[in-house]
């Protein structure tokens, strides 16, 4: 009985963690990565909702500042925001190493670290297991809607 119940909390551990990228969210994911590493913005904002980000980036500080004690009326403004949002806001690293990738990661290497979340959307994880960026199905395509506010950096596995 007691192994039983054991193999059950694991199995529902375990699908909670969500399973592999869905279709066509690591392709996005990469497509992101390759503008973010290049700084290139216009390929960066075609895999973004920037209205989406900003909303998650602006509840993140305003529960960092809740927890503060500091409450500051509207949040950051679209200009600090939108400079949180941007390609030099995301680091992406040979993992272990820490070095600035070359090239940009393939969809492959990228679905590696991504999981689903639910039937809509999926994030890559960070080392710590946290989820770093979000996407979510947009009609057929994956589209950016959630980022870490702070210290983006993902670690890519060698090829």
């Amino acid at each position: 009985m007691i192994r039983k119940l054991a193999v059950l909390v694991v199995a529902l551990g375990l699908t909670g963690c969500g399973g592999a990228a869905p279709q066509g969210a690591a392709e996005s994911a990469s497509r992101l990565l390759a503008a973010a590493l290049k700084g290139d913005r216009v390929a960066f904002e075609a895999e973004i909702d920037r209205a989406a980000v900003r909303d998650d980036v602006r509840r993140q500080i305003a529960d960092v500042a809740r927890g503060s004690v500091l409450d500051v009326e509207g949040g950051p403004s679209e200009f600090a925001l939108d400079r949180m949002i941007s390609p030099a806001a995301i680091r992406v690293v040979h993992a272990g190493t820490g070095e600035t990738l070359t090239a940009p990661p393939t969809p492959a290497q990228v679905a590696k670290l991504m999981r689903e979340v639910d039937g809509r959307r999926a994030c890559v994880r960070g080392k710590a297991g946290d989820c770093l960026l979000t996407f979510a199905r947009e009609k057929r395509d994956w589209r950016l809607v959630g980022m870490k506010a702070m210290d983006v950096e993902i670690e890519v596995a060698s090829r």
